[in-house]
């Protein structure tokens, strides 16, 4: 299953103009594909004249670039013009699905498939393919009344322009909140030497903005608690879920949730409810304690410092009180730890552990035309390979924030792999879009461990897109069951604890040193420290996310928003905010879908990789396994054959209860 060659490079060097006729080209071309499929006889459709799977894959491959570069180019007249092109391919999409003549062309092909004795003849991937071609259509209503489809094409239509408009939103915002240097005490030195400083009457003030890591210094290390209570409601203050409502109780489901479920190993909605639920009544023990003791030092700091205490622990005094917590019980300091993962030691020591595990060798190309001049490009090859069939696929690192870019971290694959007709593979293409911290004068860039955490987690979506191989480009890489989408890199995640991992991903920016084996015992100790509210927190966005969009007529999603937070997380607040408007996972893709970054932790926490995470033998096992097959296998099976045993949440909670 090799490359057969190595593919040229992208240019990302389009205009606005180009992007706009690129797409309408793109439209017409699929368009044109369809056409044809729509124009056959009954008798006439099979497998090979109804796939259309060519065609997408075209339009894929073409379309994503050019929607990439709303989230990433420095130009606010390329941003503009892709979101144009990302809202008129959308619109497309929602156009091209619901065409009733092309699923009629599917389903005679179906019927002539199977009454002619091919089915049995068509490869298990094959026939998924047919399967989840029938079930597309009918989930999204084609089997319904004229007058119904029109009235769903309408809603998907605004929907799409909604999601659209609101990630265009949260990308561009430039929010910003001033503060003095009294007010941010406590704050490090190498933190306010980031922050924008100016002259305010007879004061000096700093601007911090809400994106990146900038607002999260005053949540962690303000002694002000009036400064981190500022800072908290700012950034808060900063929905479709109707709509979605409608689309599925016309397609005949009780509920949004329940059609989301549907093709996830989840199922239904229920079952997500109950996942949920047996987290929050096992967790909440846990989580309690946790609260008791960030109390006790907030009480005890108050009382030194003669401010007021009320005996309530808000949202905004959790991450100051928790390094505090971290400090004093663990002799534990997150920004003396940080001095270990200086950026340009992390990156390459990630990446030669991703090299060595699943046996491949990286090459980077200095001069490929990126849409940043910061952005870099590697290719990947198999390890001893000697030609171009050793080709993998290459892949961007888009590192760090700036103006206008996407403001979290995530992977967009730009090229899916798929089988050609001589029965090789064309390359895949990824990019990975993240904002690690950035030099300051005093200091190189810098991570926080749970930075590097989320580095190693998102470097494993870049692999298992390269290393799928399956002869659609539907079932490629990332393209499984979205619940299923995160255990991949959740299953490698835990390396970031792992005494022998650490050695070899820190290096002092001064000294080169690695963490001692003293630091490194606190800091794994410390994954432990408050673990109960950090995955409360998590179930708190998963049970919102789900409870919406279950019964979406609800009068206030402000006060559902806060109530539910301190119902589930625990923390107390004296003025309601509207951090749901801040959510942006429940616009991008991730309705009912926030509890599958949790859901396979409960699988993930004990692997084949607990013994030696660099055995080779295992990376090797891991790469067919889970990696190879994207979605064209049902998740349940493999996830099955790589643990060797059925998937449960015992490894998970021995974890969080503290019995490991």
């Amino acid at each position: 299953m090799a490359i057969t060659s190595q593919p040229p490079l992208l240019t990302w060097n389009h205009t606005a103009q180009d992007i706009s006729q690129l797409t309408e080209q793109a439209i017409d071309t699929y368009k044109s594909a369809m056409d044809d499929v729509a124009g056959l006889d009954a008798k006439d459709c099979d497998f090979q004249s109804v796939a259309l799977e060519d065609a997408n894959m075209r339009f894929t491959n073409l379309t994503g670039q050019l929607m990439c570069y709303k989230d990433v180019s420095p130009s606010q007249e390329l941003r503009d013009a892709s979101s144009k092109a990302e809202s008129r391919i959308d619109i497309f999409k929602v156009e091209a699905s619901m065409r009733l003549d092309v699923f009629n062309a599917k389903i005679a092909a179906e019927k002539n498939i199977k009454k002619s004795g091919l089915w049995d003849r068509l490869s298990s991937e094959e026939q998924r393919l047919v399967e989840k071609m029938i079930l597309d259509g009918k989930r999204l209503g084609l089997a319904l009344s004229e007058e119904k489809i029109a009235k769903m094409t309408a809603l998907k239509k605004e929907l799409s322009q909604v999601c659209s408009e609101y990630g265009q939103y949260c990308n561009e915002q430039n929010g910003s909140i001033l503060f003095t240097e009294e007010e941010l005490k406590g704050v490090p030195k190498e933190e306010l030497a980031g922050y924008t400083k100016s002259a305010e009457g007879d004061n000096v003030v700093y601007t911090v903005t809400y994106r990146g890591l900038d607002i999260f210094s005053i949540f962690g290390y303000a002694e002000n608690p009036e400064t981190r209570k500022k800072a908290s409601e700012g950034w808060q203050s900063r929905l479709a879920i109707e709509l979605r409502q409608k689309i599925g109780n016309l397609l005949g489901y009780n509920t949004w949730a329940d059609y989301v479920t549907e093709v996830r190993m989840a199922k239904t909605g229920k079952a997500v409810q109950d996942f949920l639920d047996d987290l929050i009544e096992k967790l909440n023990p846990v989580g309690t304690k946790n609260i008791e003791a960030l109390l006790e030092l907030k009480k005890k700091e108050h009382a030194e410092k003669g401010l007021p205490f009320d005996g309530k622990f808000y949202i905004w005094d959790h991450f100051y009180y928790k390094n505090k917590f971290i400090k004093q019980t663990l002799d534990l300091d997150t920004n003396l730890i940080k001095e270990y993962f200086p950026v340009s030691t992390v990156v390459p020591s990630v990446l030669s552990i991703y090299r060595d595990m699943l046996g491949l060798r990286f090459e980077e190309i200095k001069d490929a035309s990126t849409w940043d001049p910061e952005v870099q490009t590697f290719f990947v090859w198999e390890k001893d390979s000697n030609d171009e069939t050793g080709f993998v696929g290459y892949f961007y690192l888009d590192l760090y924030p700036r103006p206008g870019k996407y403001t979290h971290n995530s992977v967009w694959p730009l090229l899916s792999s798929y089988e050609l007709p001589d029965k090789n593979w064309a390359g895949p293409v990824i990019a990975m879009v993240a904002n690690l911290a950035k030099p300051t004068p005093e200091r190189p860039a810098l991570l926080r461990h749970q930075e590097v955490w989320t580095f190693f987690h998102e470097m494993g979506h870049i692999f298992h897109h390269l290393l799928s191989r399956t002869k659609f480009s539907r079932f490629h890489g990332l393209h499984t069951a979205h619940d299923f989408g995160e255990a991949p890199s959740q299953m490698l995640e835990n390396w970031c604890w792992d005494s022998r991992v650490l050695e070899k991903l820190s290096s002092h920016y001064e000294t080169q040193k690695p963490l001692s084996p003293e630091l490194i015992q606190s800091l794994v100790k410390s994954r432990y420290a408050i673990t109960g509210l950090f995955y409360l927190q998590q179930v708190f966005f998963s049970k919102f996310d789900l409870l919406v969009h279950i019964d979406p007529i609800y009068e206030d999603y402000t006060h559902l928003w806060n109530s539910l937070r301190k119902k589930i997380y625990l923390h107390e607040y004296d003025k309601e905010t509207p951090g749901h408007a801040a959510f942006q996972h429940l616009m991008e893709g991730y309705d009912v879908g926030y509890y599958r970054f949790y859901a396979f932790l409960t699988v993930s926490s004990e692997t084949i990789f607990k013994a030696d995470p660099f055995d080779p033998a295992q990376g090797k096992r891991y790469r067919d396994i889970i990696l190879r097959p994207g979605g064209s296998r049902d998740e349940m099976d493999f996830l099955q054959e790589f643990l060797g045993r059925p998937p449960n949440n015992e490894a998970f909670l021995r974890q969080i209860l503290g019995t490991v």
